[in-house]
């Protein structure tokens, strides 16, 4: 029996359900990290690697170890971001998710035949549960590397500003790949890297994404003085601008399009008034939009597209960019695509086919403008007959038969990348 034939049969099905099971069990919104990251770091303690908790504040941490290699090697970093996107709080959930958290939007994992739901079950938590099982699993084999293998579950990977409210971070910057930098400032660098995030297939760019802010001017008045004073109401110029610039939107694709990204855009906020004082009108109304961008396209140039777009109002419309991830490429001729792309195609038994038209950002972004040549991998969304599978419940929700087969796709990456002769 081989090294990996060893460490392959050290991952199972009932490995990976209870690893499942245990990182969904501890809740961990984007800047509460920390409970999950210590257990993460105790159980890479537990398998022989030198690891830790790696502390950015008293609520948020990242987990990393290392197994040290015999020398002479490549290094190789596996990566798995640990927040989740709702919180499962209903007080801040409910009613943007919905008009009450479901069963799956909660941090109580629970099996359903192959799968194990619970919130974040898949994205990311599955992911990061396939990361651990192998680290767990290279541990006991210890197999004769000459590279060291990095595993490093990194915080505040989701697209998401700070949360305000009690028992959270001040910090205003917690969401957006904060663990990952913060990991690799800290030293915990490698020579390639593979992210796991959801996906059936091998990927070597990704889009970036910025944020904009629109501000419609208005005039602040009376209900009781509408007739009698100036009325420019910046909500009812705000839902014009918003149906014309959902129609800009969706063309936005079209005219960005790349090989493999087909960036999307949405308008996710919109704020005027106070809504304890509805007998006023706002001086101003804000909407935000997240725009994604194609690799090689700057955050500048879609900064003034967008503004000659709103230049075609007659309201003066102030925009600025409040956040810009550009996006990143690694070149498809690199050693750790090739590498991955063999050994997805060992574990499928089928040629890889790169997949079309994709608009999901992560922290491979953060790992490639690093300098670390980096590839994203994991697994396909859940399907079922047992039940409706809407964005939360692909979220979810992981088969843990899909698991097996993506911790076979990193364990193959990782023995062709560390192993003796590799580099």
């Amino acid at each position: 029996m081989t090294a990996l034939d060893a460490v392959l049969d050290h991952i199972t099905e009932d490995r990976l359900r209870a690893a499942a099971r245990a990182v969904t069990g501890i809740p961990s919104p984007t800047g509460r990290e920390a409970p999950l990251a210590r257990m993460l770091a105790s159980r890479l303690s537990a398998a022989g690697f030198t690891a830790q908790a790696q502390h950015l504040d008293e609520f948020q941490a990242n987990a990393a170890g290392r197994l040290r290699g015999s020398g002479g090697g490549e290094d190789l970093l596996l990566y798995a971001p640990i927040d989740t996107l709702t919180t499962g709080q209903p007080e801040l959930d409910v009613p943007w998710i919905g008009p009450e958290l479901r069963q799956d939007m909660r941090a109580q994992p629970r099996d359903e035949g192959p799968f194990v739901s619970g919130l974040g079950a898949s994205n990311p938590k599955g992911h990061a549960a396939c990361v651990l099982v192998l680290a767990e699993a290279l541990g006991a084999v210890r197999p004769d590397l000459a590279g060291d293998v990095v595993v490093a579950f990194g915080a505040g990977g989701m697209p998401t500003n700070a949360i305000e409210a009690p028992g959270y971070p001040a910090r205003a910057n917690t969401g957006h790949g904060t663990g990952c930098s913060f990991l690799l400032e800290r030293g915990w660098y490698a020579d390639h890297a593979v992210i796991a995030k959801p996906g059936d297939f091998v990927a070597h760019d990704e889009v970036g994404l910025c944020w904009f802010e629109i501000t419609v001017p208005g005039v602040h008045t009376y209900v009781g003085s509408r007739h009698r004073l100036p009325y420019r109401n910046p909500i009812v110029t705000a839902a014009e601008v918003v149906t014309r610039l959902e129609r800009w939107l969706a063309d936005h694709p079209a005219r960005h399009r790349t090989a493999s990204a087909a960036p999307q855009g949405v308008i996710g906020s919109i704020a005027g008034g106070w809504e304890r004082m509805l007998a006023v009108t706002p001086a101003a109304c804000r909407i935000r939009l997240d725009l994604r961008i194609a690799p090689g396209t700057t955050p500048m140039s879609v900064k003034r597209e967008l503004a000659a777009f709103l230049a075609r109002f007659e309201d003066v419309l102030g925009v600025e960019m409040v956040l810009a991830i550009p996006g990143t490429s690694t070149p498809p001729d690199a050693p750790i695509v090739r590498t991955a792309i063999e050994a997805w195609e060992r574990t499928s038994g089928r040629p890889h086919q790169p997949i079309p038209d994709n608009s999901g950002a992560t922290d491979a972004n953060v790992l490639r403008s690093r300098g670390i040549p980096t590839v994203r991998t994991g697994m396909p969304k859940v399907a079922s007959t047992e039940f409706d599978v809407d964005f939360s419940r692909g979220m979810n929700t992981v088969d843990v038969r899909a698991m097996r087969r993506l911790c076979e796709v990193l364990a193959r990456t990782t023995f062709s990348t560390t192993a003796k002769g590799a580099a």
